[in-house]
């Protein structure tokens, strides 16, 4: 079966691609097929095709089941419905089946590090990371498959090599890439244990009280709005438990330039947890940073907010520094990647901005 949800580490165009499945239902493609054979006991769907789908986790396909894309004998079912003799299991989804074979294509890379194992990516904002929800093509991954066109050992559509993890869309920055399947168990270990080193910059609304902090919450969808994760109690059943820790770089007045280190990788963390405590990334449009949060209510100052929007049209968080042991030497490795072109400039236009008002 199709990977569907994928809640850690997944990325703006694949939550678009699950909300474009859910749809409206009105024009269906099948996408998975399956007969139940005449002698197979009556068991749970979910733990049915996790025993026939082996690269599909039970998780998965319940959640997929949840989401009305599993049917049975034409009907939509649930993850408990026990399967009988007989019965013809389908994955539908409101878009026709798409080849996700991963193909090379001659896209620039901005390549920090690279040996026989792995590959340092700095990605620029505005680049998907892996295809989906209509990005099939001009992703990193098809950035990299022609990068490593000629090594004969890396298959781009071999899921025990290549990305380790992921950021999103709109944000920059530094990614690890796995070679071989050896350097990805190892970095996947490293990223699973937590001993991995990450540190991103966000500018954000308001000024902090305090110079640090750290904020706990579980993260999940936001049943609202499926592009958008939302924050729950940690001690509830709701969402996966999240870690950020923040630190106070700079003060703008209206705006604050942090430093967040991630204790887990949760889908739009920094995000989610930003928005949460009353601190939503500047020019991030899912979670209320386009609106004008803090400031002056004069045409001068909401003409200068608009300009910065268009400035840096997007949410304003850079993965600017990335730490790993090295999958075969043990040694450290660990890299920085500045601010890129829009980053900085918009940040600069906020120092003048401050010392302007300091002058007065």
């Amino acid at each position: 079966m199709n990977e569907v949800i994928d809640d850690i580490e997944l990325d703006e165009a694949e939550l678009l691609e699950v909300e474009e499945a859910a749809g409206n239902g009105e024009t269906l493609y099948e996408h998975f097929r399956i007969e139940v054979d005449k002698g197979q006991v009556s068991v749970r769907i979910d733990k049915f095709l996790a025993e026939h789908q082996p690269h599909s986790s039970r998780n998965r396909i319940q959640k997929a089941a949840d989401a009305g894309f599993i049917h049975v004998n034409g009907n939509p079912v649930k993850s408990n419905y026990k399967v009988r003799a007989g019965d013809v299991i389908t994955l539908m989804l409101d878009r026709p089946h798409y080849d996700t074979t991963i193909e090379p294509e001659d896209i620039p890379l901005e390549v920090v590090y690279e040996d026989d194992q792995l590959m340092v990516i700095n990605k620029p904002a505005g680049m998907v990371v892996h295809p989906g929800c209509g990005n099939f093509h001009g992703t990193l991954v098809n950035a990299i498959a022609w990068h490593l066109k000629d090594l004969e050992t890396y298959d781009p559509n071999d899921p025990e090599v290549g990305l380790v993890h992921r950021i999103d869309k709109d944000t920059s920055g530094l990614l690890v890439i796995a070679k071989t399947p050896d350097a990805k168990t190892s970095l996947g270990k490293q990223f699973f244990n937590k001993t991995t080193h990450r540190s991103y910059n966000a500018l954000v609304w308001g000024n902090f009280v305090e110079d640090e902090g750290r904020i706990e919450g579980n993260i999940g969808r936001d049943p609202k709005d499926r592009l958008r994760m939302e924050v729950f109690p940690p001690d509830s059943e709701i969402g996966k438990p999240a870690v950020t820790h923040y630190q106070v770089m700079e003060r703008y007045g209206y705006v604050t330039l942090v430093e967040c280190i991630l204790e887990t990788g949760r889908t739009h963390q920094i995000r989610a947890h930003m928005k949460h405590i009353g601190h939503p990334l500047f020019c991030d449009e899912r979670y209320g940073g386009c609106e004008i949060r803090r400031g002056e209510r004069t045409a001068s100052y909401k003409a200068y907010i608009q300009n910065c929007f268009k400035l840096c049209p997007r949410q304003v968080l850079h993965a600017r520094t990335l730490g790993f042991v090295h999958p075969t030497t043990g040694q450290q490795m660990d890299f920085t990647s500045e601010w890129p072109e829009d980053m900085a400039a918009l940040i600069d236009k906020w120092r003048k901005y401050t010392n302007s008002k300091i002058e007065q």
